[in-house]
């Protein structure tokens, strides 16, 4: 059974690279704004983007003064100390976390606190485990070259629930201005580029520089639920539609 669903699967995207003459637009989503913050500069040192799934054992407390990220908690309650006030992060909410700035995250429940941690590294600190304690840490993605087409000026860093509509059909082709790395909660996509197409299931990254130029699909049968962290140049929209320019040195 296993091996028919993925042969339909694989001739359900296949036909999605197929162009279409008509086309329908693609399903309005539902975007709900997590966490924002701002950031001064992201050229001074060249950028990873780092997401971890992190557990925090009942009761638990661990400092935190890294790179600026976005938390997004998964189970359980997490608590944010951060310049005198405690903020209570429940399941399904996140939180922006400036850098450099020592914060306590605590698990006060009765259960362990689960959550993601998207990070915004420095290249000089790409390789370092960004909690430690009694925290665990998994590491589920890391882009392996720092981040293209940063521009000077302010920036946000935001992250973002979208939810695209279960059967939405191939939307046009964009990409960013700035970059993206996702979580997939759950359902199935399909991602068109670079003449291939490729299902991105739950508990799977996802990754969108600048300049890759893509497309969405949902071809199954229940919506697709994504985590989406970005950054983009202040007054500029995330998305573009069309080719973009050269990457700005």
């Amino acid at each position: 059974m296993r091996i028919r669903s993925w042969s339909w699967l694989a001739l359900v995207l296949s036909s999605l690279a197929l162009p279409a003459l008509a086309q329908t637009q693609p399903a309005n989503t539902v975007r709900t704004l997590l966490a924002a913050g701002h950031l001064g500069s992201v050229v001074d040192t060249p950028l990873h983007f780092r997401l971890f799934a992190v557990r925090l054992p009942a009761m638990e407390h661990v400092p935190y003064s890294g790179p600026n990220s976005v938390l997004y908690v998964l189970s359980g309650t997490l608590t944010v100390a951060l310049d005198g006030t405690t903020q209570t992060v429940s399941e399904g909410a996140g939180v922006f976390i400036p850098a450099v700035r020592t914060t306590v995250f605590g698990a006060t429940g009765i259960e362990p606190a689960h959550f993601l941690q998207f990070v915004l590294a420095p290249a000089a600190e790409a390789q370092k485990s960004p909690l430690g304690g009694s925290a665990s840490s998994e590491e589920l993605y890391r882009t392996s070259e720092p981040l293209p087409g940063l521009r000077a000026g302010p920036h946000e860093f935001s992250l973002t629930r979208v939810t695209l509509p279960a059967g939405m059909p191939v939307n046009p082709p964009h990409y960013r201005s700035g970059a993206a790395l996702y979580y997939v909660i759950a359902g199935t996509g399909a991602v068109t580029a670079d003449g291939k197409v490729e299902p991105r299931v739950a508990g799977a990254p996802h990754f969108e520089p600048y300049g890759w130029v893509h497309q969405w699909a949902v071809p199954g049968d229940t919506p697709l639920v994504l985590l989406q962290a970005n950054i983009s140049q202040e007054g500029v929209p995330a998305v573009l539609p069309s080719i973009p320019s050269a990457v700005p040195k």
